[in-house]
Formats: C-alpha cells, structure tokens, sequence
C-alpha cells in the first residue's frame, strides 16, 4: 500500500500522540519493574516525577519518603527528573552503602546531581589509590599543630561576630540564620586560605557562594537563566579563586614561611617534596587543589551553620544543659584572662563536647548522603538495587535508632559512664562511615564546642518561640523553621580582649 505526503500529513499528529503515549507508558512500566515491591508512588508524573514536592517542600517529602520505607523493609522508592531513587531507613542497610564506595558499586556524589553541579573531577568522586593519595596529602591539614592553628582563628572570628550580633540587635528578635552562615564562611575563608584573598576576592566568594547555594536548592535545569546553572557556573568560579590562593601558598611555603592556614599546612609538605628533588606528588596542580578546597568548603560550611542553629535552640530548651556548660567553661576559662582557650582547656571541656556530639546526633546536619548504584546491587536477599538508581541512606534516622531514649536530648549518652558513642557506634553516621568518612570531623566538632562555649558564656539569650518554630527546614541542610529568632544581650561586664 502506498501513502501520499497528504496521508502522512495527516496521520502526523496521531504518530506523534501515540509516541509520546508509548514513552508515558514505558517510563511508568521502567519505575514499576524497578521498585519491586518496594514502599512507594503507584504512579509518578511525567519525566519529572515529585521533583516539584522535594523542591517545594522537602521536609514533607522527605518524611513521607522515611514513613513509607518503616523499620520493615527500611526502603522506600520514588522517581526524581528522570532518576529512579531508593531511600534507606535502616542503619544496617546504610552501612552496606557506605561500605562499599568503589567503582563497581556505589559511587558517592553529595548531591542528587552533584556531577552537573560539581564537575566531573573532584575529591568526593575519587575511589581507591587516588582517593587514599589524596586523604595522605590532607593529613597534615588535622594534626595537633594545625588544629591548633585554626582554633585560634575561630575564636576571633567568633568573638568579633558574637560582639556584631549584640551591638546590632540589642533588645529586638533578631534570626540567626544568616548571621550563622556569614560567621561561617568568613571562618572557612580564613581558616582555609586566610591570607590569600583580600577583600575584594573576599566579596566575589560571597556573593559566588550565595549562588551556588540557591543553585542546590532548585530543579537541574542547566540553561543560562536558571539558578541551577547560575549555581554551576559559581563553583567553576569558585574553584579557581582557590586555585589562586593554593598557587599563593607554594610560593609562600617555598620561601620557608610559616603556616598560617589549612592551605599552607596542606602545601608545606608537598613544597618540600618538589624541593627534595622528586616529581610532584599526583592531584597537586593548583586547579586540582582548587577543586578539592570547594568540595571541603561544601562540607563544612552548610553543615556547620545547622549545627550551630541547634546548638542555641537546643541550649534554649535545656536551661539545665546551658546552666552545666556554663559552670564548665567557668571553671576552665575565664572571659576576664583575655586569652584565648588554649587546646588543652578545650580538651577539658568534655561535658560541653558531649552537648556538640549530641547536637550532632539530635540533628545531623546532612540528614542524607546520596550516592549512584554502578551496578545492579543485590542489597538484600529479595531487593536487587537497578544500576543509576539514585540511593539515599539517611544518617537522620539511624541517629534515632539503638540509642537510650533517641528522641531525647542528653548529652550524657556520650559521658564516659554509659559511652553511647561506642556502644551504638554503628548509628552514629553523622560523619559517614567507611572511605570516604569526613576527615574534618574533629575540626568541626573543635568549632562547635568553641561556638558553644564562648556563646554560653559570653552572651545572655533567649529564643522568640511561635508555632512549629522547631520544626525542620531544608536550606540546603536542616534549620529551625523561624532560623533560630532570639533576643541577644551581653552576658560579662567586657568583652575579652583576644589577640593571636
């Protein structure tokens, strides 16, 4: 039978109708075969599937995603812009995830499109001798000695935010959300590459970071116009402002100056192999290192800000934990010295330590970790991951599971008497678990510990409660839904005086 161009003409719109129809279908079926008989969606929208829900309101998805997977099976599924995804509740099946990050398996990417957001070549995308090469390198960045380092450059920056906050807002609500994240990120600036970016650099990072933060927080449509590109574009500007400052460093530590900075501590060593004569260490090219400082800057920076939010909302609620973190910090530090706490009086702040560990637990900042199934991944004995699936353990519910009493607040579970932190170690996934665990986690827990301490002592507050003021928000990690509204007021007679 032959047909005309009219016939065709014709028939067009019905061809293209039952293509799509087809498409439709076969998408639909695909989410099906794949969830199995997984807790989830009958049915998902087009291409795009609940994309709008986790973008609108992602605390509500996000519950719902835990309710559906329960503590039998622990698994729910759902379908995000074309991506199969799978959650995980239970603890057990979580640590089957983070266990096995290797190219044959799970592949971590720290954002459900980190790729497209990130690039392709960053540290939270390496696996085996490069990934192991890489942490040696950033040893040095944790040592006593650097550590050190960066504990005294905290407290200024601390101080001189805390002194900001009640000169500003004396007297009248003020929410602490974004006064956080500046404090934060000037403490990552100069903590990280502090003498290298001078003002100017200091205002493009700023506003750069801002971008990119919007950018995570939408759907990934990479064109020009959309937050998720504009956010793209923020990192690959980002990256190479700390190309700069890690070029800036060698040439410093090549001079025989001292290290002032993370960057400096984590280029000192590699100078000093070049100069012995050797090649280059591998992954140590400026434009590398620049890559690798913005994944850190990543982890640290949202993650701290949540923390120290409910730190104050938690010291808030328990006028018994503030008053025994105060009696502490008296007891081994004095405002009135004009010292600043030395590494050995933080080490004596155990109590307020288990108050940060808790705070760390109660509410985990990344409440989830995303990585890509490389493989159809046999996961249990009758649910096989498809490969592409998208895998989300979520550390936010393994911090309520195993522990005394999970959905209280106390810092004793961490005392030396009961040492929850050993007995459920296994649920204690706030740092992660297994390679790629965080190699930050005790520069984080000095920071909070010192934010806790110094805003105890020095500062009297008081929270603005309305309803559902606790409740949680994504931004992109967890905060109170009111950001934290206090009244601020000065607590000592003067401020200390500090000084490095």
């Amino acid at each position: 039978m032959v047909f005309s161009d009219s016939t065709f003409t014709s028939l067009a719109p019905y061809i293209i109708v039952s293509a799509i129809l087809l498409f439709l279908l076969l998408e639909q079926l695909t989410y099906l075969r794949k969830k199995g008989n997984l807790p989830g969606p009958l049915f998902v929208l087009p291409i795009i599937g609940n994309a709008v829900s986790v973008v609108s309101d992602p605390t509500s998805f996000w519950y719902k995603q835990s309710s559906m997977a329960g503590t039998s099976p622990g698994l729910s599924a759902n379908y995000l812009i074309g991506k199969f995804i799978v959650y995980i509740r239970d603890t057990e099946l979580s640590h089957q995830i983070f266990s096995n990050v290797r190219p044959d398996a799970f592949h971590f990417v720290g954002h459900p499109f980190g790729k497209k957001l990130f690039g392709d070549h960053n540290f939270i995308y390496m696996f085996g001798d490069d990934h192991k090469s890489v942490r040696r390198q950033i040893a040095p960045n944790f040592t006593p000695k650097a550590l050190s380092t960066y504990s005294a450059l905290m407290q200024l920056i601390i101080l001189r935010h805390l002194r900001l906050w009640e000169e500003t807002f004396s007297g009248r609500p003020v929410s602490l959300r974004n006064l956080v994240r500046d404090l934060n990120l000037e403490t990552s600036q100069t903590v990280f590459v502090g003498p290298y970016l001078d003002e100017e650099a200091r205002n493009r990072f700023r506003a750069d970071y801002n971008t990119f933060n919007l950018g995570t927080m939408t759907l990934p449509i990479d064109f020009p116009g959309f937050a998720f590109h504009e956010a793209r574009l923020a990192v690959k500007r980002l990256a190479s402002i700390l190309a700069v400052c890690a070029g800036k460093s060698k040439a410093r530590m090549a001079a025989g100056e001292d290290p002032t900075c993370l960057i400096d501590f984590w280029m000192q060593p590699i100078v000093a192999e070049i100069e012995s004569g050797n090649p280059a260490p591998p992954h140590s090219r400026d434009e590398e290192i620049g890559g690798f400082l913005f994944d850190f800057l990543f982890a640290a920076q949202d993650a701290s800000t949540s923390s120290l939010l409910w730190a104050v909302a938690m010291l808030d609620s328990e006028p018994e934990v503030l008053n025994r973190v105060r009696e502490e910090v008296g007891r081994i530090w004095s405002p009135e010295s004009d010292a600043l706490i030395t590494v050995d009086q933080l080490a004596e702040m155990e109590y307020t330590r288990s108050v940060a560990r808790e705070v760390v637990r109660f509410r985990p900042p990344a409440t989830m970790v995303p990585h890509v199934a490389a493989i159809d991944y046999p996961l249990t004995k009758w649910y096989t991951i498809p490969k592409g699936t998208i895998v989300f353990p979520s550390v936010f519910d393994s911090s309520f599971q195993g522990f005394t009493e999970p959905d209280r607040f106390d810092p004793d579970r961490f005392s030396e008497t009961r040492k929850e932190d050993e007995v459920f170690k296994r649920n204690f996934l706030a740092f992660g678990w297994g390679p790629h665990q965080c190699v930050g986690q005790r520069y984080a827990l000095n920071h909070l510990v010192l934010f806790i301490a110094m805003f105890s002592s020095l500062m009297d507050f008081k929270r603005l409660r309305s309803d559902g003021c606790d409740e949680i928000v994504y931004c992109p990690t967890i905060s109170p839904k009111d950001g934290c509204t206090v009244f601020l007021s000065r607590r000592v007679a003067a401020y200390p005086n500090l000084s490095l």
